[in-house]
């Protein structure tokens, strides 16, 4: 597809005039290519996260049962980590493009992958997701749903611009995120505030990339009901009853805006550090980082009696029961859940693949819910306030961020939104600054 010029453009600098390119017959050719390949891309990562589940599933709760155990012993996570990080350092070292981005340099979008980085990218979230690492599904879902629109369309038109591949890719993208956020809308978003998109430019990829992801979420919703695995989305069913935003409410945002924002500047420092010390030895500090992560679920589980599984894993479908039952678990548990949690995020995103997102949500939200216990802040509004500022000290994309923390909470969004905003806000300036500080060029701002 051959894209017009923009009219006054310097020699050699010449880029493509956004509503020439809407009006041109290969945009609407491209349209048609995305909406064909939205199914088989949004199918191929409903299948990716059923594996993961039934994978997590098998390794920690029906494999202890069938070596005699009666459940799954606190101790389980140590050694199921360890082989985690031998195989997703294995697959790092050994296949091309090292297994994808490393989830510590946040939600980094460089475009798809080429299709000889496809199985490593696969297998390296494989391992790491289904064993136990505290991070996400979207990073590598990004990653493969660019990788594979883009292999497919060049399987049928070889010749296609790297222009017209880089909005398959974006749209392949878009598919694979489509519901996995709660909504089509809102992992469109997150694509277009992590790449930096603007202006014109910006529509001209939005248009493919929501038919792409409006199709994915169709196939999501399909697939769903006919395996009966569900969509795999983040919507909470059911949240408490929000309280109106009072003066001590917004006094709580503030002060949880400044906490994660803290917490998430040190998150990332000691990821990047861990990342930097081990780098020269993949498969050896993989194996080291995924012990430390066991060891903490295992501390966890025997300090508090709760599941060791609450430090493991992304934290995605433990929100609505963790929201859901707070009262059960008290003030100091929490805590002690954070502190575990956040040092297991670390030594994750140090060593193995994923994405940031998850984690980040379930640590902002589980500190929360501890403010929570204090008079003036009820659990949904602490709740969300949590997810939002943490989300954005993790990310950096703000708009995301509130998005996220209320969109999900259904009804009760519209009501914490003004509490969310304030802490995002606050959590994103002080971030900022303290990046600003560090000198830390992983973590200067976009």
């Amino acid at each position: 597809m051959t894209m017009p010029a923009e009219a006054g453009a310097a020699p050699g600098t010449e880029r493509p005039d956004p509503l020439a390119v809407v009006r041109t017959r290969q945009y609407l050719v491209l349209l048609v290519m995305v909406a064909l390949l939205g199914v088989p891309v949004s199918a191929a990562a409903f299948g990716f996260l059923a594996l993961v589940h039934e994978l997590q599933s098998l390794t920690y709760d029906d494999l202890p049962r069938a070596l005699g155990f009666d459940g799954t012993p606190s101790w389980w996570p140590v050694p199921l980590l360890a082989l985690a990080g031998l195989l997703t350092g294995l697959t790092i070292r050994l296949f091309p493009g090292r297994g994808g981005s490393n989830p510590a340099e946040g939600m980094s979008h460089g475009g798809a992958p080429s299709a000889a980085e496809l199985p490593g990218i696969a297998l390296a979230a494989l391992t790491s997701l289904a064993l136990g690492a505290v991070l996400g599904p979207e990073a590598p879902l990004i990653a493969l749903g660019g990788g594979l629109a883009v292999y497919a369309v060049r399987l049928v038109r070889p010749g296609i611009e790297p222009s017209a591949a880089a909005m398959v890719g974006a749209a392949g993208s878009f598919a694979a995120v489509s519901t996995l956020l709660g909504s089509p809308l809102l992992g469109a978003f997150l694509l277009m505030e992590a790449s930096g998109l603007a202006g014109m430019t910006l529509g001209l990829v939005l248009v493919p990339g929501l038919l792409a992801s409006g199709i994915g979420s169709l196939i999501f919703i399909g697939l769903g009901s006919w395996t009966g695995l569900g969509t795999y989305s983040l919507t909470l069913p059911d949240v408490p009853h929000a309280g109106e935003p009072t003066l001590a409410a917004f006094g709580w945002a503030v002060v949880l805006g400044v906490a994660a924002a803290f917490a998430g500047t040190g998150i990332k420092r000691l990821a990047l550090l861990l990342q930097e010390r081990t780098g020269r030895r993949t498969v050896s500090s993989a194996v080291v980082m995924g012990l430390a992560v066991g060891v903490l679920a295992l501390l966890y589980a025997e300090s508090t009696g709760h599941e060791a599984s609450q430090v493991l894993y992304s934290g995605q479908d433990a929100l609505g029961p963790l929201l859901s039952t707070d009262a059960g678990l008290s003030a100091a548990t929490l805590l002690i859940l954070v502190v575990c949690k956040g040092l297991a995020y670390c030594a994750s995103l140090s060593s193995f693949r994923g994405g940031p997102i998850f984690p980040s949500m379930f640590i902002g939200a589980a500190g929360g819910l501890a403010l929570a216990h204090l008079p003036g802040l009820d659990s949904t509004s602490g709740f969300a306030m949590g997810i939002g500022a943490m989300c954005v000290a993790m990310l950096r994309l703000p708009m995301t961020s509130v998005l996220l923390a209320t969109l999900l909470l259904g009804h009760e969004g519209v009501t914490v939104m003004p509490l969310v905003i304030v802490a995002v806000v606050v959590s994103y300036v002080l971030t900022l600054r303290l990046e600003r500080s560090s000198g830390d060029p992983h973590t200067a701002p976009r």
